[in-house]
């Protein structure tokens, strides 16, 4: 115990960067309530910080200890067992040959408890998003009230959003891991609006960028009305943007680093919304052969 105690305390006055590479992969799951609330760094003007360190709510009790030992070591084996299969856990023979592919569907609670909603009430807006199931047990329902009020703190100067975004991936002993859609070359989904624009995510993690996350972002129109429709969005249509800017010097999606994928609506209208989405998937059109849809720019160019 003492010997966690001084892991926590080091590795608070080292900063975050240190916390990530010293307590994460050493205690993994044990802290995972602790580490969120040490990698917020976010506090509401005026509000007072808390007093209590995170790590003295932590349950390091032997049993629980143990029980999160077998589920970890359970995960390696299924893991190793699919990296010997192939990639995905496919034979490569199944793997070079699959076109479609769905990531998630909404057909119970369970597949909703793997995403997760958020607002501008983080930041003190007045926003309102809530998640379920739809008709039948059928689709996932996204609605809400968006509210561009802006908070009275001093320091906000916009506010009005919601978003629903999956759950990163997660490997053994909080590895973090990834998605890789390199053998596809479009997203596909079915859903039904409200004829609101959403802004469809693409979270990535390079191997090399001046970025901690890079993220790209595609503007779904939806018609409205109470017929579904399905869309393909081909990557090379999304484009890279940095706290909402555009970069100058775009480049396409590194898709065997997909960190996550999420929608988010901020039209600036106030009132209600709702995105209805059945199932979220890859396809590989081989008649779509674009690699890139934007113009990219030489920032030196020689004349």
């Amino acid at each position: 115990m003492a010997l966690i105690v001084t892991l926590l305390n080091s590795a608070y006055l080292h900063g975050r960067c240190c916390r990530h590479k010293v307590l994460h992969p050493v205690l993994g799951p044990l802290l995972s309530v602790s580490m969120s609330k040490l990698y917020s760094s976010y506090r509401r003007p005026g509000s007072q910080p808390e007093e209590k360190p995170p790590w003295q709510n932590t349950d390091l009790s032997f049993k629980k200890s143990i029980e999160v030992l077998k589920t970890q070591l359970n995960m390696l084996k299924k893991e190793t067992k699919d990296y010997l299969v192939g990639p995905g856990g496919h034979p490569l023979n199944q793997y070079l040959l699959e076109q479609t592919r769905v990531l998630w569907e909404f057909r119970s609670q369970e597949d909703l408890n793997k995403w997760v909603v958020s607002s501008d009430v983080e930041i003190g807006g007045k926003s309102e998003v809530y998640l379920k199931l739809g008709r039948n047990n059928q689709a996932a329902l996204l609605y809400g009230t968006l509210n561009t009020e802006v908070p009275r703190d001093g320091e906000t100067k916009y506010s009005g959003y919601c978003s629903m975004r999956a759950k990163p991936p997660v490997g053994s002993f909080a590895r973090k891991k990834y998605y890789d859609w390199s053998n596809f070359n479009s997203l596909y989904l079915r859903v039904r609006g409200d004829g609101r624009p959403w802004m469809v995510n693409i979270y990535t993690d390079p191997y090399f960028s001046h970025q901690k996350d890079d993220l790209y972002n595609y503007f779904m129109f939806t018609r409205g009305g109470p017929y579904w429709e399905e869309i393909k969005i081909p990557f090379s249509k999304f484009f890279l943007s940095s706290r909402g800017r555009v970069q100058d010097n775009q480049h396409p999606i590194w898709l065997d680093k997909i960190s996550t994928l999420g929608f988010t609506i901020g039209d600036k209208v106030d009132g209600p919304f709702q995105l209805e989405i059945d199932f979220i998937g890859l396809l590989n059109d081989r008649a779509h052969t674009e690699e890139f849809a934007y113009e990219t720019y030489e920032k030196n160019p020689q004349v």
